[in-house]
């Protein structure tokens, strides 16, 4: 079983991530995760805090001479700025953010207690645990990219530009719709027999919990809704050098809630940042009066970043259904396993 967990606040000390079920025998490049990080920290109208941290990971258990010995693997990511304690607190929340329901639900009257972890920061971490999973599964010729569709309604990257300095100038943010794209996946990994065993749900869950993720698309998405089911639908074929496939590909590599061998398409919308720089109308919790909503450091836009960081989860959920369907204790009897199950499909 592959699953993990995170700690930290965003001006804490640190992050932190443990996984548990990487197998032995996978080689670990530090520098390939640190990769991802770095790639994290990029794109047109991120804030002053990317010019900061540098960050980098330290693992600290579960690798010896680069290579996963079938124990738990921790990382750690330090924070440069960790004036935690040091902050300022505040009670006027923003519109769009967790900080006025995340108040309510845990009884702060200082809102910064939400903020430090609710904040996009923690996701440095779950991109590091992504790149872990980059690895095992880079074994089994399976990639994941990203790529930038629109922002702000623009897919001129030039057009896209403009609008993001437009935002700045105004004090305002964007958002935007990136994809993701899982390639060389085998067929079969999911189940149809319950629902939260889906392939989609479960990347669609992993997708949604990306902060400021508002919808998922798997292939053509909502536009299937608007066209006849023989216009839609992915005719399968067969041919001695490449077996069964698809002519097409609108359902985005899953059917049934399994992988069908098709590339896993998907597609999310991030709404703009939450944190403007021109404030909307909130109000002050405790006397209910009507004030602008606090100020604090954030991006322009980040939906490169996000693209990123939904690389890392999305690869997490792959390799999880992997090791579900062939997992074993060795990178050597996974291998074994999928190439059998592949022999005996085709």
């Amino acid at each position: 079983m592959l699953r993990y967990l995170t700690a930290g606040e965003s001006h804490g000390k640190c992050l932190v991530g443990i996984i548990e079920g990487i197998p032995s025998g996978v080689r670990i490049d530090d520098k390939k995760i640190n990769h991802e990080l770095k790639r994290r920290q990029s794109g047109y109208g991120r804030g002053p805090r990317m010019k900061m941290e540098f960050d980098k990971a330290e693992i600290l258990s579960g690798v010896r001479r680069s290579i996963t010995i079938g124990s738990p693997i921790a990382l750690l990511i330090k924070n440069k700025d960790h004036s935690i304690d040091s902050l300022s607190a505040f009670s006027n929340p923003r519109p769009g953010h967790a900080d006025l329901p995340g108040a309510l639900k845990y009884g702060f009257s200082d809102m910064r207690s939400v903020l430090e972890r609710a904040s996009a920061r923690k996701t440095a971490i779950d991109v590091a645990i992504g790149a872990i999973c980059k690895q095992l599964i880079d074994n089994f010729k399976i990639s994941l990219s990203s790529r930038t569709i629109s922002v702000g309604g623009e897919v001129i990257v030039s057009k896209i530009h403009k609008k993001i300095d437009l935002a700045k100038r105004n004090k305002d943010t964007l958002g935007g719709i990136f994809q993701v794209c899982v390639k060389n996946v085998p067929v079969g990994l999911g189940s149809y027999v319950h629902a939260d065993r889906r392939l989609n749900a479960l990347i669609a869950a992993a997708l949604m919990g990306i902060p400021g993720i508002k919808s998922v698309e798997f292939g053509l998405g909502i536009a299937l809704a608007e066209k006849f089911g023989s216009q839609v639908h992915d005719v399968i074929a067969y041919t001695r050098n490449k077996g069964i496939y698809r002519k097409t590909n609108n359902a985005g590599g899953i059917e049934g809630g399994m992988s069908n061998g098709e590339d896993i398409i998907v597609s999310c919308a991030m709404k703009p940042i939450t944190t403007l720089a021109n404030p909307l109308d909130s109000i002050e919790l405790k006397t209910k009066k009507k004030t602008k909503a606090t100020v604090q450091r954030a991006d322009i836009c980040a939906i490169e970043a996000a693209g990123v960081i939904a690389e890392g989860v999305v690869a997490f959920e792959i390799a999880k259904a992997l090791m579900d369907k062939f997992g074993s204790d060795s990178l050597a009897e996974i291998k074994n396993s999928l190439q059998s199950y592949l022999k005996k499909i085709r």
